[in-house]
């Protein structure tokens, strides 16, 4: 059965009325993950589904080399689970055409753009650095000039000036010359009810636990941490900061985010000592991003393995029992 609703992906949505999904609570350890997860957890959320039902994937997490994953919800468990279509958008004319065309229909366009054009970003990037970002245009009134879209932990709306340069993309204004990557999510089935969508995110977790990485990847953080703390010490200040989010962040947010999937997932507390796990990571990634600090300003990586064994040991012990129980995920799916 195929649904749609006409002008917005979020008909309902407002953003002087707006309040974040639980996922995004200011008390969390990581209120905010990375700019692409937010964006579908508050778009999952203005559609009144549940956004913990995607958050499997996050089993996945590994070390890259140089950075932890930057996580991304899989885009057939977004469709499996509530529904939504995610097809790239080609831009192959002016970008505020293709969004108008594509807002109008009821899709929600997921666009890179810079966030000094996005006023949420204030006292980050708004109007005073540029930054990659990816936000969520749920509305667009050229007439206006006004674009109402997602971002990070929320819903917003930009106007005038941040409206030029935010459907600028592609012309020569000295900041972007090349069209930015582009996706469409339509709303073109029904979800699934909600007994039918724990199955199947039972089923996924359960596929993604078996595909998680070989080696432990806090264990190999360790490993190359000297040389990514000596590479860093020699950086200007501000690098720290985008060190830290490329690793303790998205370290410490994923398992942050997979301890609620499992609180949401589990039956008869059936997942409660593993989520305590998830959240010892999450936790304990954020103490250890001041640690992290301070070794770097003095150059030195002394004192950091102690703290990193303990989150290790956390790690294995979270799949040990996630494995243990995966005959059981996989019977429920």
């Amino acid at each position: 059965m195929r649904s749609r609703s006409e002008g917005a992906f979020a008909p309902n949505a407002d953003a002087a009325r707006w309040r974040a999904d639980a996922l995004h609570d200011p008390s969390r350890d990581w209120p905010q993950t990375n700019c692409y997860v937010d964006l579908w957890i508050e778009a999952i959320h203005a559609r009144g589904l549940p956004a913990q039902a995607m958050l499997g994937f996050t089993a996945r997490l590994d070390f890259e080399g140089d950075q932890f994953t930057f996580f991304k919800p899989p885009l057939e468990d977004i469709e499996a689970l509530y529904g939504f279509v995610t097809r790239e958008l080609s831009l192959y004319d002016d970008v505020e055409g293709h969004i108008v065309e594509q807002c109008a229909q009821g899709r929600l366009v997921m666009i890179e753009t810079d966030a000094f054009f996005l006023p949420d970003t204030r006292g980050v990037s708004y109007r005073t650095e540029q930054s990659k970002t990816t936000v969520g245009v749920n509305r667009i009134d050229p007439v206006a000039k006004t674009i109402d879209y997602f971002h990070n932990d929320g819903f917003f709306r930009l106007s005038g000036e941040d409206y030029d340069g935010a459907v600028a993309f592609g012309a020569d204004l000295g900041r972007q010359k090349l069209p930015p990557y582009a996706e469409i999510v339509k709303p073109d089935f029904a979800p699934p009810g909600e007994c039918e969508t724990r199955g199947l995110a039972r089923a996924l977790l359960h596929a993604h636990i078996e595909r998680r990485p070989t080696r432990n990847p806090v264990s190999i953080f360790a490993e190359r941490l000297p040389s990514l703390v000596a590479r860093a010490a020699a950086r200007e200040p501000a690098f720290f900061h985008k060190f830290a989010f490329n690793t303790m962040r998205q370290l410490g947010a994923n398992f942050e985010l997979m301890a609620s999937h499992l609180d949401w997932l589990g039956e008869a507390q059936e997942f409660t000592q593993a989520s305590e796990h998830c959240r010892a990571i999450s936790a304990g990634a954020k103490a250890f991003q001041f640690l992290l600090a301070r070794a770097i300003m003095r150059g030195k990586s002394a004192g950091l393995d102690a703290p990193l064994a303990a989150l290790a040991d956390r790690y294995e012990a979270l799949f040990t029992l996630l494995a243990r129980n995966g005959g059981a995920l996989r019977r429920a799916g």
